[in-house]
């Protein structure tokens, strides 16, 4: 017996001002037909004529597609923060940057746990500290220390061939628990896995690894497992919503990209995820369809690559480019659909791009929903991001029990 599946698939760092500033600066025709199909096209203003406008009557009603933007209600821009209000979870707290780099007693105290020297401490984008410093990290193994630029966490960077991955992720795992430990107010504390090819560039792997702030309480995840609905992750979203799910994907070598799918690197040098991340979204809803899973399946994905690659840099044609690839598979997805299955596409914060650097920003997000054959009734009570987690338990009956997360998990 197969029950209904739900698939939600966030594309980060894609708000509706985003959006606007890429069409408004990519002179070139632009291909996103079937998420103009589901509304995108509808929640523009500035270049609603860049996307064709899906012309409908009521977008609420019984079998239509239902597109809305919303604003989150949390405080701040934050991946981390942005899906876990998808997941029932508001945080109303504000977090400062760390432009001047970390306490030196912190990570004086680091050093000793880690048994490793650090050494930067600045604020720098990603590429840009790893250039900087690879190699006297890669000579001498010390840890490449550098704050987010629009993120409030801690960020060490590391060679793969330096550093083995499992140790990677031990030092996040110190890093964060040390932050904890001494007040300092961060929400992640991240491993910054990286190789260098034989021409010397430099690649972050899929081995990122994220420590994350504590939840501390019930999520929506957590009422679908207790209600026998399979739950599934795909790509960094159990990073950031650190539940129990009963299943997590992440892949990261070709071999494992199906050819039929057609599934392409965007990027000149092959560092995109999303081609991962997408094969295994599709894994998960061929495996839902045919196993015995009465209660249904829910499947949380994340397309990164709009924010990590495209994003920060300010690389207008790659998001474009990024966004039409997406776009391109989204009949795939449907392919795999059944009768009654939703899929539900969003972003979880904005873009700004500022003159040095491409900055997190709380801006009006897309809500794009198709629901296939019979439907459902699409619910418009719940505000911001929260509206994605009450299609989701609406979708499995459990509306209740998520407005109970709700109201436990407002934080700050």
């Amino acid at each position: 017996m197969k029950g209904k599946n739900f698939i939600v698939v966030v594309i980060d760092a894609f708000g509706i001002d985003t959006l606007e500033h890429l069409l408004g600066n990519y002179k070139e025709k632009v291909s996103m037909p079937n998420l103009a199909r589901l509304g995108l096209g509808n929640l523009l203003k500035k270049n609603r004529g860049r996307l064709p406008v899906r012309q409908t009557g009521l977008p609420l009603s019984r079998n239509a597609q239902y597109f809305k933007s919303v604003k989150q209600v949390s405080a701040s821009a934050d991946s981390l923060v942005g899906h876990r209000e998808m997941m029932g979870i508001v945080d109303r707290r504000t977090y400062n940057l760390f432009c001047e780099g970390f306490p030196e007693e912190y990570l004086n105290e680091l050093e000793k746990r880690t048994g490793r020297k650090s050494f930067f401490n600045k604020m720098a984008g990603g590429i840009e500290a790893i250039k900087l410093n690879a190699e006297r990290h890669e000579r001498t193994g010390e840890l490449i220390i550098y704050a987010s630029k629009c993120d409030p966490l801690i960020q060490i960077a590391m060679n793969e061939n330096v550093i083995p991955v499992g140790e990677q992720h031990r030092i996040a795992d110190t890093a964060f628990a040390l932050a904890m430990e001494m007040g300092i107010p961060i929400t992640r504390a991240i491993a910054r896995s990286y190789v260098t090819s034989e021409k010397g560039e430099i690649i972050r792997t899929s081995n990122r690894y994220d420590a994350v702030l504590p939840i501390g309480g019930k999520t929506l995840i957590e009422v679908l497992t207790e209600e026998g609905v399979w739950t599934c992750a795909v790509g960094k979203t159990s990073d950031l919503v650190n539940a129990k799910y009963h299943e997590k994907i992440k892949l990261n070598n070709p071999v494992f990209l199906d050819p039929s799918l057609n599934l392409k690197f965007v990027h000149p040098s092959k560092k995109d995820t999303n081609p991962y991340s997408l094969q295994g979204t599709i894994n998960a809803l061929k495996e839902a369809n045919c196993l015995y899973r009465p209660q249904g399946t829910f499947i949380f994905s994340n397309l990164v690559d709009t924010d990590s690659l495209y994003g920060h840099t300010k690389d207008i044609e790659g998001a474009i480019k990024c966004v039409e690839e997406i776009d391109s598979k989204i009949p795939i997805l449907e392919d795999f659909m059944s009768d009654g299955d939703v899929l539900l596409i969003t972003a979880d914060h904005g873009m700004e791009h500022r003159d040095d650097y491409g900055y997190h920003s709380n801006e009006n997000l897309p809500i794009l929903v198709k629901a296939k054959g019979s439907g459902f009734d699409f619910p418009d009570k719940y505000e911001g991001l929260l509206k994605v987690g009450g299609c989701v338990a609406e979708f499995f009956g459990v509306a209740q029990k998520y407005t109970e997360v709700i109201e436990r998990g407002v934080q700050g």
